[in-house]
């Protein structure tokens, strides 16, 4: 099994050598960045998850993030003193998969870290053994070979797991998924208060990738008191 990289960055550079200690000794490779826009400059497609504090100068954790998604679809887990529910749907809003609060546990870290990959390798975008199906929903392409996402025959740039709602809709075309259905299948991890506003507002990142276009039947449609589906 391939070793998985990580970037890590944070402008202590105390946490930056616990934390990555502390991965290597799970068998991880890391990498370390002072700062967002050194993160930026070491991206690449080789990168297997990020780790990013959310205040850091110059550059903020969101905003690396945000220029992370232009390009990347791998996981993004964020590390921060923030504990506002409106700072957790900004973080999600720019692309983010997961929301670490310090102070945290370091097995709490590593069980956050492994889930992540889990789900980007074995359930999502990097899965080993992709299928070749391709589903279409109006002017929507999926071509699961690929994890390649059209709308009006231009690519369309999701994360891994936008592209797994989007994909879970499309697959079962006209089915009303509850919010709870929808984080436990997704995510495949117990459906807690908290999760709603993370589906909540990963659906509001495909729509809007997707169009917004509220005339489009064929984008993620509110059923109310029931859930979401694709018609």
């Amino acid at each position: 099994m391939d070793t998985k990289k990580i970037l890590l960055a944070d402008d202590d550079p105390e946490i930056r050598e616990a934390l990555s200690l502390l991965l290597r000794c799970e068998g991880y490779e890391t990498l370390e960045a002072s700062c967002g826009k050194e993160a930026l400059a070491m991206m690449d497609h080789s990168i297997d998850l990020v780790i990013l504090d959310v205040m850091m100068p110059e550059m903020n954790g969101f905003t690396v993030c945000a220029e992370i998604r232009k390009r990347y679809t791998v996981p993004v887990l964020f590390l921060t003193a923030k504990t506002q529910d409106s700072d957790k749907t900004l973080g999600f809003s720019v692309g983010g998969d997961d929301y670490l609060i310090k102070p945290f546990s370091y097995s709490e870290l590593i069980n956050r870290v492994k889930a992540m990959l889990r789900r980007y390798y074995v359930y999502g975008a990097k899965s080993a053994e992709p299928s070749s199906l391709i589903y279409c929903c109006g002017n929507i392409e999926i071509d699961t070979s690929c994890c390649l996402v059209k709308v009006d025959g231009k690519e369309v740039i999701l994360t891994d797991l936008e592209y797994r709602i989007l994909l879970l809709f499309a697959s079962n075309q006209g089915r009303i998924y509850s919010t709870q259905s929808i984080y436990e299948l997704v995510w495949n991890e117990p459906y807690t208060y908290s999760s709603n506003n993370n589906v909540m507002v990963h659906i509001k990142n495909i729509r809007k990738k997707l169009g917004d276009d509220p005339q489009n039947s064929h984008t993620i449609r509110t059923v109310w008191g029931k859930g979401y589906r694709i018609e």
